[in-house]
């Protein structure tokens, strides 16, 4: 594996160099902290964060285990309360919504794509990639044609009608690129996209993501794959439940691989 580098890799305050000044954020963290009780013990698997995301970011979160990446992932994701602190996604302060204003944000504001694909294995990709239509109540025929246009934009429209059985590991990660994509959310929050995929495969996941991203999509992906995290503009990295580093860097070329 290639070694990641970056330009500085020097301590930021939230909200400075690390956000560009007057940035329209998506993003806003303020004092967030998860807590969880185990036996007589607290412990701070978020500890009082600080953060910004601006739109149109590429952002890697990379850390130990048990440092707080996949707490920091729910909490992005909504999937989990901060105990303490606010967030804010794209203006709406998610500590004051109810589960079904949650559960409408997950399905409007976040595309989620996971290592394990989460494809339902008796679907086509085609019906795969509808499904988040499904729940926002949109007709057939609208679906089918969101869902057609989403397979194309990851160069998946030749294999629309295949089921997941019948595509490769990389093929069956951009049906699920796809399917995050489809209803144009605010953030594609990807964690440990490529860990189920070979180096070969890997790299042809990091390009959609960089083309993605030239598109003007914001893009937060939680990793502990170096090679992932440099194509990645900015980097974060937490320990013990706080942010430890918050650099910029330049990213890799799409295109580079690894020397044989």
């Amino acid at each position: 594996m290639t070694p990641m580098t970056a330009t500085t890799t020097a301590k930021t305050e939230p909200g400075d160099a690390a956000t560009p000044a007057g940035a329209d954020d998506v993003i806003r963290f303020r004092g967030v902290a998860r807590r969880y009780e185990m036996g007589d013990q607290v412990v701070n698997a978020l500890d009082g964060v600080d953060l910004d995301i601006a739109r149109n970011e590429y952002v890697a979160i990379i850390g130990a285990s048990g440092s707080g990446k996949s707490t920091m992932m729910n909490i992005i994701g909504c999937l989990d309360r901060p105990t303490e602190g606010e967030y804010w996604l794209e203006g709406g302060n998610v500590g004051q919504m109810s589960e079904l204003e949650l559960a409408r944000v997950r399905n409007r504001e976040i595309g989620f794509v996971f290592q394990s694909f989460n494809l339902l294995p008796r679907a086509s990709a085609l019906k795969n990639v509808q499904q988040p239509m499904v729940y926002r109540g949109i007709g057939k025929s609208e679906r089918e044609k969101m869902a057609a246009r989403a397979l194309e934009r990851v160069g998946m429209g030749d294999r629309m009608g295949h089921l997941p059985n019948e595509l490769s590991g990389g093929q069956r990660q951009r049906v699920a690129i796809s399917r995050a994509l489809v209803g144009e959310p605010a953030i594609l929050l990807a964690d440990e996209p490529t860990g189920n995929l070979d180096s070969k495969t890997t790299r042809e996941i990091m390009q959609l993501f960089d083309e993605l991203h030239k598109e003007g999509q914001t893009i937060i992906m939680v990793t502990h794959e170096p090679d992932v995290a440099a194509h990645c503009s900015r980097v974060i990295r937490l320990e013990d439940g706080k942010v430890a580093e918050d650099y910029r860097q330049e990213k890799r070329p799409a295109a580079q691989e690894d020397p044989a």
